[in-house]
This record gives structure tokens, C-alpha cells and sequence, in this order.
């Protein structure tokens, strides 16, 4: 991989597991990053909308919706799904930055 997509941590109610998450995203910053890995951040209600189209989706939801969309044989576990909703999220702000970028360039 040359690229990572991570989730930005916000806090709700549990300020403990805003920590833990924290904690653990931060982890996985400093890993990529050491392999040299471009890292993009989006927004849980971003790759909420990007993959079930609505900013406020439920975890069944986004398990349904990659499932759809990556043609699995089942639901992947809430954590997974989560994970493969990120980087769903990240190739279609991609493609859609280098078709921006393409219209721009072709003016």
C-alpha cells in the first residue's frame, strides 16, 4: 500500500473511549506513516455518507452497505466494516479530486 484512511476521532459520551480510540489511532498514524504511507482523515458521518449515503447511518448500515459494495459472501464484522468503509470513503473522494483535477486541466 502507498496510502492510508483513517477515521478522525471525535468525543460523544465516553470521554475513556475517546482515549482508547485515540490512542489506538494513533498507533496506526505512526505506523503508515513510518512505511512511508500517505495518510488521508475523513469524518465518521463522511464515510457514513459516502457508503450508505446518509451521515448518520447505523453500524448494520455500513456492514450492509460494504458488503453490497465489495461483493463479500457476508456481513463483515462491525470493526472490519468500519475499517472497509474508510477506504471506500477514501477511493471515491480520490477519484473524485482526479476528475476535478483532469476538468481543471483540460480548461
Amino acid at each position: 500500500p502507498v496510502e492510508a484512511a483513517v477515521e478522525k476521532v471525535f468525543m460523544h459520551r465516553n470521554a475513556d473511549s475517546a482515549i482508547k480510540l485515540g490512542q489506538a489511532r494513533g498507533v496506526a498514524v505512526v505506523a503508515a506513516r513510518r512505511a512511508g504511507l500517505t495518510i488521508a482523515e475523513y469524518s465518521a458521518t463522511q464515510i457514513k455518507r459516502t457508503v450508505v449515503g446518509r451521515g448518520h447511518a447505523d453500524k448494520k448500515q455500513v456492514q450492509y452497505m460494504v458488503k453490497l459494495l465489495l461483493g463479500l459472501e457476508e456481513r463483515p464484522e462491525p470493526d472490519a466494516a468500519d475499517a472497509l468503509a474508510a477506504a471506500i470513503c477514501h477511493s471515491h473522494m480520490r477519484e473524485g479530486l482526479a476528475k476535478l483535477a483532469f476538468a481543471g486541466g483540460t480548461r
